[in-house]
């Protein structure tokens, strides 16, 4: 397999001018971490693989995503990595600039264990057995009363498992303004409405 994949030269091209530089900057920095990684393309995402995934980016209409394939199974002791995304393509959330990444220093560490997990046939979440339950999280009224208001909306929520139900909920309740709570409402109905869960655009 050839290291470096046409196909991510055109991905890149066609992405949005802001994430072009983010992108560029990922995918050189993956090769010099790890010149052994070769690329391709899954699930439309460009993909960096040795012995097996172990990173992917992508880019979309407004921010950038970077993941790695066994993101819980990294040691991460300042908890950079969003709980939660391992095989996802948003290990640190959206960004929408160079400066909303990991400094080089952390994501070189992150790429470097990534693919030793791979060299030494590391399987799945290693933490995954040692996890605990995650609290639930009661619905908030004033999602409820949005809620009320758009029946398919409220319908394609009661029938989504507790998982999809709490990526909802965290997602609006760990809003840290009313503006970004209310605009994040409207998106869920939006995607509740079309029957979309909340990490729809990484399935």
């Amino acid at each position: 397999m050839e290291k470096y994949d046409p196909r991510i030269d055109a991905y890149i091209e066609k992405a949005a001018d802001f994430a072009k530089p983010i992108l560029l900057h990922i995918r050189q920095l993956v090769h010099g971490a790890a010149p052994q990684i070769t690329e391709t393309v899954k699930w439309g995402m460009p993909f960096f693989d040795y012995k097996g995934p172990v990173c992917q980016m992508a880019s979309f209409k407004q921010h950038a995503a970077f993941g790695f394939w066994k993101a819980s199974a990294l040691n991460d002791p300042k908890g950079i990595i969003n709980a939660g995304e391992q095989a996802a393509a948003g290990s640190f959330g959206r960004i929408t600039s160079l400066a909303e990444l990991p400094s080089d220093e952390v994501l070189v560490d992150f790429i470097t264990q990534a693919v030793a997990l791979n060299e030494n046939g590391v399987k799945g979440n290693l933490k995954t057995t040692t996890a605990k339950p995650k609290a639930e999280i009661p619905m908030p009224d004033y999602f409820a009363q949005v809620l009320a208001n758009e029946p398919k909306a409220l319908a394609a929520f009661e029938n989504f498992s507790a998982s999809h139900k709490r990526e909802y909920l965290e997602w609006i309740t760990e809003a840290k303004t009313e503006a970004t709570r209310e605009k994040r409402m409207l998106t869920a109905i939006e995607w509740l409405t079309e029957g979309k869960s909340r990490h729809w655009k990484y399935k």
